[in-house]
């Protein structure tokens, strides 16, 4: 039985996993059985584990080592024989130092713990996969799989594949409808160059300023949506401009005018 839990709202999360009764909540017009119930037996797939709210994570952990589990609103227990398999598109030790995850339960799912490099760092696997969604595709949009050159199966391979194999299949289900491989848009990939010898000078603080500016100019200037993006937040990112700004005030000299603000300073 599958769950994503990013995609059920963290009020019913609770009754998807574990069932209800009757008059539990408001419009619980009847009993229902979770998930839990219908994997009895067998596995239960809890997809992107990381989105489980704190409050949740704690029954979780119960459920897990009692074996045993409360539907919402009733007074017995229900034992359940059930295989857990958790999948995460974070790295979960990371959300446990962060306070984000339980530190219990992220020890008790993590008996056999398998790390899925991107599609980027495994390159030699592209033909495979290829090969096996073209199979699939084939009988579903009654088509015949394409022929893999050593040309094609090589641009693809020197791309970066930032949205891993779901962007590898939406690749070969486009391919496969316009019946050919057209690999123009990775023409131009090839393994990133080093940087120029002048960058390779540069301080770590420099480094670091040259990249937050790089990322809020492409944001615009949005300062909220730059610190998403570098995972940082927001006030964080409000201190390192107001050092900044600080910094070239200081080395201004006495009596001459401060040099201008930046654009990105202005937006702010």
């Amino acid at each position: 039985m599958p769950v994503n839990c990013a995609a059920i709202a963290s009020e019913l999360i609770e009754s998807e996993l574990f069932g209800h009764v009757k008059g539990a909540f408001t419009g619980a017009s009847d009993s229902r059985n979770g998930l839990f119930y219908y994997a009895h037996g067998g596995t239960l797939f809890l997809d992107e584990i990381s989105e489980l709210p704190l409050a949740m994570q704690t029954r979780l952990l119960r459920v897990l080592e009692e074996r045993k589990l409360r539907p919402v609103g009733s007074e017995r227990e229900v034992p359940v024989d059930v295989r857990i398999i958790a999948a995460c598109n974070r790295d979960l030790a990371a959300e446990v130092q962060a306070g984000r995850f339980r530190q219990d339960l992220y020890y008790r799912l993590a008996v056999v713990d398998i790390a899925l490099p991107p599609l980027r760092a495994r390159a030699e696997d592209i033909p495979d996969l290829m090969r096996h969604f073209m199979q699939q595709l084939a009988v579903q949009l009654g088509v015949a799989p394409l022929p893999l050159s050593h040309e094609v199966v090589s641009r693809l391979q020197a791309y970066a594949w930032p949205g891993n194999v779901r962007e590898l299949r939406n690749f070969v289900e486009r391919s496969m409808i316009l019946g050919s491989f057209v690999t123009d848009a990775f023409a131009g990939a090839a393994p990133a160059l080093p940087p120029p010898a002048g960058e390779l000078e540069l301080s770590l603080a420099a480094v670091e300023r040259r990249h937050i500016e790089r990322v809020t100019a492409a944001c615009d200037g949005n300062k909220t949506e730059a610190a998403r993006r570098l995972g940082v937040s927001r006030k964080t990112l409000e201190r390192k401009f107001a050092e900044w700004v600080e910094e070239r005030q200081a080395r201004a000299e006495p009596g001459g005018e401060a040099a201008a603000p930046t654009g990105l300073e202005r937006r702010a």
